[in-house]
């Protein structure tokens, strides 16, 4: 049936992971879609930290939405954003003026990051959730080796050359390890004016070790092969200040041009809209159907869910959650339309966790195997070039690594903005 004599109109807020996996698995409901999202693709965020480290290209991690949803012929997407929620009258209100009215509201909008109560240290420590910080990163990284070469000044060249990673998980220890490999392998013999030995990549983390979702052993391997990377980790190490200056550690400062924020996330303001209650990152606390508590017919997925498995465990933010989120939710709204009794419970399955250190290193914990070193790094390069979205997406990325890994050369060292107004112009 044609779209418009579909009575049932499910809203999807956020083209994600699981946004995206619920408006697949509606394709063929009777139910008409609308997919609403304020960028015009699909962003696959665990590769954002290559964008940031000149591995890869925006366009390698990203795909267009409207070509994600192009077979489900029920469903429409609209560039824009959500700016209220009128929950009684069942409508939303968009960014570009118009309203929307829905019958079953699934809020799919991700997260941000968190700077724990100082957002005043967000201009000196960006964080990494979107291309355009990742280009905005890899600009500042590389700006930070052009301004080491013409400083005559030692104290100010040091500053140049020392990053500073803020927050030991996943990706804090992705972008050290990729800094690192950029900084001793491929920029080696490039620049004249300084030698890459000078170069520190420092990680700090708040706690008592890095990668504490991992088991204890595989997160010391990781730290032994960041240290292999020439990566200073500095654990039990609160940062108390960021400012132009570099970092503040109690008593400590630690001069540097370029801190990396990759300590938190803050959920999407989507509890707000409904006043709805929320944990202390903003996730709204679902009902175990990941309906919103008072709201049956209001969802809410993905990073912007408060989730807990049957033991009480908070169930990651990652893309293997969000997707399983995703069909639940259509499968919910299926049965709900045929009047069958829906499943009452989302239940996660947890495919395991990953984490690489550089191009040669990484650690896999799938609970009935674990896996560290060389052998790791391939099946978390598999696994990751199996969630990408498009064949020819899977192919640059693979191809890009197969370079990378045996020239250590990276294709996208480019500095495309001269400042924080100018736009992205290439990749």
């Amino acid at each position: 049936m044609p779209p418009e004599s579909l009575a049932h109109h499910v809203v999807i807020v956020g083209a994600g992971f699981g946004g995206v996996e619920a408006a697949r698995a509606l394709a063929d409901a009777p139910v008409r879609i609308t997919l609403l999202d304020r960028r015009n693709y699909h962003l696959f965020q665990p590769l954002l930290y290559q964008v940031a480290g000149t591995a890869l290209a925006p366009s390698d991690i990203a795909w267009p939405i409207r070509s994600l949803v192009r077979g489900a012929k029920n469903a429409t997407t609209l560039l824009g954003e959500v700016v209220s929620i009128d929950a009684r009258h069942k409508r939303l209100l968009t960014s570009y003026g118009a309203t929307i009215d829905y019958d079953t509201l699934v809020l799919a909008t991700g997260a941000r990051h968190a700077y724990f109560g100082h957002d005043d240290w967000e201009p000196y420590a960006p964080g990494l959730k979107t291309i355009e910080d990742a280009t905005h990163i890899r600009r500042n990284i590389l700006f930070a080796f052009e301004e080491a070469e013409r400083s005559n000044n030692p104290a100010e060249r040091a500053a140049y050359l020392t990053f500073a990673i803020i927050g030991g998980g996943p990706t804090g220890v992705e972008l050290a390890g990729t800094i690192a490999e950029l900084a001793h392998e491929t920029l080696r013999g490039e620049f004249r004016n300084f030698s890459m030995d000078e170069v520190r990549v420092i990680l700090i983390e708040a706690g008592p070790r890095i990668l504490p979702s991992f088991k204890e052993h595989l997160a010391a391997y990781a730290k032994r092969a960041l240290e292999r990377l020439k990566v200073e980790v500095l654990t039990d190490h609160m940062v108390t200040e960021c400012d132009a200056g570099g970092v503040h550690l109690g008593e400590t400062h630690l001069a540097t041009r370029t801190i990396l924020w990759a300590a938190g996330v803050q959920a999407s303001p989507a509890g707000a809209w409904l006043d709805l209650p929320c944990d202390r990152a903003g996730r709204v606390l679902v009902k175990p159907d990941l309906t919103a508590p008072g709201f049956p017919d209001v969802f809410v997925i993905g990073d912007t869910a408060h989730v807990e498995d049957d033991e009480g465990t908070l169930v990651p933010g990652v893309a293997p959650a969000a997707k399983q989120e995703g069909r639940f939710v259509a499968e919910v709204i299926r049965a709900r339309l045929a009047g069958t009794t829906p499943p009452e419970r989302f239940r996660y399955k947890n495919d395991g966790s990953l984490a690489t250190i550089g191009k040669r290193a990484a650690i896999v914990d799938f609970g009935w195997v674990r896996l560290r070193g060389r052998l790791a790094w391939w099946l978390w390069g598999f696994v990751h070039i199996f969630f990408l979205i498009g064949v020819r997406n899977r192919l640059m990325v693979a191809l890009s690594w197969l370079w990378i890994y045996w020239t250590g050369q990276r294709s996208a060292r480019l500095i495309t903005q001269s400042g924080s107004e100018e736009r992205e112009v290439s990749d």
